[in-house]
């Protein structure tokens, strides 16, 4: 089985496989960012079981069958069963169409859209803690309502008990998982309608249209 975590998401064919390999530090560096959020040296800010539990809500967002989703949603009930039960159904509730949000920018507002906005009720909150509640609602902010944030979401996530540290990387957690969930839908696309052709015969200093929605 391969080691390569978008290979096993994706169910690489051999197809797919040779194209990814057109683009070799891409592919590298996706896994390296996984390896770095997932495989830390240190969980000193961000417990091992945040980190699965975060991914598990990020990823459903985009759909509980998403197959991103469905891979973390398993990582999740391994790291804490409870808890990711109740991840998956405040992730199911609030899976929105987006990105959306008010622009605060003069000459924006025409562009300004709205969605349900995210906020763990009591009963939530009771579940999952105070810290990790905090931090779901920061993950539905940037991943659905980016253009909203702002230093007073920040201090939420402070007085609920995360540090500096444990922001910034609960901050690359979300951005690095919306890339790899774009891959994945990309790759998984391009297996279905049968484009993931062998590229020998493709211009070596070009890109073509698959390896594009592959990168």
């Amino acid at each position: 089985m391969t080691t390569d975590i978008v290979d096993r998401i994706a169910e690489v064919t051999p197809e797919l496989d040779a194209l990814r390999r057109r683009r070799p530090v891409t592919r590298e560096q996706l896994q390296a960012s996984f390896d770095a959020l997932f495989r830390p040296v240190s969980t000193e800010h961000v417990s091992q079981e945040e980190r699965e539990l975060i991914a598990a809500f990020a990823t459903a967002l985009a759909g509980a069958d998403d197959a991103t989703a469905v891979f973390y949603a398993a990582r999740a009930v391994e790291a804490d069963a409870p808890r990711a039960a109740v991840v998956r159904s405040e992730a199911v509730e609030y899976a929105v169409a987006g990105p959306f949000g008010t622009y605060t920018e003069l000459g924006l507002q025409s562009e300004n859209t709205e969605g349900a906005r995210y906020a763990p009720s009591d009963v939530a909150t009771s579940a999952l803690g105070e810290r990790l509640a905090a931090a779901l609602a920061h993950t539905h902010l940037l991943v659905l309502r980016p253009r909203e944030a702002s230093g007073a979401d920040l201090g939420r996530l402070l007085s609920a008990g995360w540090s500096a540290d444990g922001i910034v990387t609960l901050s690359q957690l979300v951005a690095f998982l919306a890339f790899q969930q774009r891959v994945v839908a990309g790759l998984r696309t391009l297996s279905a309608a049968g484009l993931a052709a062998p590229v020998e015969s493709a211009p070596v200093d070009g890109a073509t249209h698959a390896e594009e929605v592959a990168a």
